[in-house]
């Protein structure tokens, strides 16, 4: 009989990234308030990739039966909106963290492993699939620190993901400067998804209906042997300079004198 995959997807609740972000008055962060927020696009791919596991194992395409998909977020009273999302896409169920809400972006990346490793080991977790990053903080350290804290191997920004056999052996495909680069590794793992990996499903009206009977546990941070302790303070958030036009130039000689004048030859 072929080993089992348990997923975890940690997701994230994030300004809708066809909104433009606004500095907050105080300039410590982004402007959150009455702000649309969605499901973090990368967590999205994760989740979809999940699903695919499991349809895969269904369809003869993969060795490796999928036995649970539990998603998961840290994050105040409207964070279950998410969690209800990842599981109206295909999760089994959900852990709600429950961490209050604040202007600095919430918990840190290495409070966010730690919590995560915590689950891995209570969970008895061996595949954790978590997007490269989230679209508000863009800090991408997450899965790298969480595999650090297991001593699990890691591949990251995933573009293709594939059980090759019942052993547990995935093998996982990324774009690098110079191509693309192949990965071979076994279980248990933690892949960091990229856009490139698949086109996420929309969440049907029935399994939106279907997912608010799915279990969505709340939990918090000492759950898992956590405290929400602060290492990182934001000075100030600034908007960048505004660019200035370009001009024209009438020939080559033009060009050559204006770069010249610019300080660039």
């Amino acid at each position: 009989m072929a080993s089992k995959l348990r997923i975890l997807v940690p997701v994230k609740r994030v300004i809708d990234y066809a909104i433009k972000p606004r500095i907050n008055k105080a300039q410590t962060g982004v402007e959150t308030a009455g702000v649309k927020h969605s499901l973090n696009p990368f967590d999205e791919l994760s989740i979809e990739e999940a699903v695919r596991l499991r349809e895969n194992h269904k369809n003869k395409k993969s060795p490796m039966e999928v036995e649970n998909i539990l998603a998961l977020s840290a994050g105040g009273p409207k964070t279950p909106d998410v969690l209800r999302t990842a599981m109206a896409m295909g999760a089994d169920r959900a852990f709600h963290i429950d961490v209050p809400e604040s202007a600095d972006g919430g918990p840190e990346p290495l409070t966010v492993a730690k919590m995560l490793r915590g689950v891995v080991e209570k969970e008895n977790i061996n595949l954790v699939l978590l997007g490269k990053q989230a679209i508000d903080g863009d800090q991408g350290q997450t899965g790298q620190m969480l595999a650090g804290l297991l001593g699990w191997p890691q591949a990251t920004q995933a573009s293709k993901v594939e059980i090759k056999d019942e052993a547990g052996t995935v093998e996982v495909t990324h774009e690098v400067d110079g191509g693309i680069e192949t990965l071979r590794a076994k279980l248990p793992m933690v892949i960091t998804t990229d856009l490139r990996l698949n086109e996420p499903r929309y969440a049907s009206l029935p399994n939106i209906m279907k997912a608010k009977k799915k279990p969505l546990e709340k939990k918090t941070l000492a759950d898992f042997g956590v405290e929400d302790k602060r290492r990182l303070k934001t000075l100030k958030v600034t908007e960048p300079p505004a660019r200035t036009g370009g001009g024209k130039v009438e020939d080559v000689d033009g060009l050559i004198s204006k770069l010249k004048e610019l300080g660039a030859l």
